[in-house]
């Protein structure tokens, strides 16, 4: 079980930023937030969707990545410790990223000790279950032959082959009924059952934050959903007393 540290402090948690060149004001949001909140922390769990897209770590030259990639190599130099989980639009990211980047890639799930809470963390989408079509593709991207055939093509291939899925991926999505795009109540308790009942469950993607309070086979579990950066950045801030959510101001 991870455990982020043992120095008194709190752990910062964040989900669906979904950073691009297109919003800079998002990224102006998020840069600003590690130098201003994410310093004071003892470690930030970035879980999943970071970018919008990634087509692979061959494009990190790209300047609005640099930017980014900057301002997460200055926090860890303050020793920060930064985590980071694949979400649907970034599973691309590689070693060299969180290298250069000075990250540590996390699993989907992961359990860590957090505060002397068991706390189980996820990107989120994997629950999703009845959203079949969107189970069947990402069983087909996460395939290791098939992210190494994708990322042996130029990058600008890559690039508009990503764009086209992103808008297939828009169309279809509304004509999909909100409850598919959920996560499946079922699927939860599966997972937590899997993993004996963590006190704590934290994850994003569905882009609905909210705080569930769950009770499954006698053990008291809060599940912490992240909210998105499309509007407003949001984060959930832990520590010995408990979590919390908030806004950007």
């Amino acid at each position: 079980m991870l455990n982020p540290g043992d120095k008194s402090g709190f752990s910062l948690f964040i989900s669906d930023l979904h950073l691009c060149a297109s919003r800079p004001e998002i990224t102006s949001s998020f840069i600003d937030f590690l130098q201003a909140t994410a310093v004071n922390a003892e470690a930030l769990y970035i879980l999943g969707d970071l970018f919008e897209y990634w087509a692979g770590d061959d494009d990190m030259e790209d300047v609005h990545h640099q930017a980014v990639i900057s301002a997460l190599k200055k926090l860890a130099q303050t020793d920060v410790k930064i985590y980071f989980m694949h979400g649907n639009r970034d599973f691309l990211i590689g070693a060299d990223f969180c290298h250069v980047a000075n990250i540590t890639l996390l699993q989907d799930p992961t359990l860590i000790d957090l505060y002397g809470r068991k706390t189980l963390l996820s990107h989120g989408d994997t629950l999703c279950t009845d959203d079949t079509d969107y189970q069947a593709f990402r069983r087909q991207v996460r395939q290791s032959k098939w992210q190494s055939d994708f990322l042996s093509q130029p990058l600008r291939d890559r690039k508009t082959q990503i764009e086209a899925i992103r808008i297939r991926s828009e169309q279809e999505k509304s004509g999909k009924s909100t409850e598919i795009m959920d996560v499946n109540p079922q699927a939860v308790e599966a997972l937590l059952a899997e993993y004996d009942f963590p006190e704590l469950f934290i994850h994003g993607h569905t882009h609905r934050p909210h705080q569930h309070q769950l009770e499954l086979k006698n053990h008291k579990i809060t599940r912490w959903v992240l909210g998105d950066w499309y509007e407003q950045g949001s984060y959930l801030i832990c520590n010995h007393a408990g979590c919390s959510s908030s806004l950007l101001s």
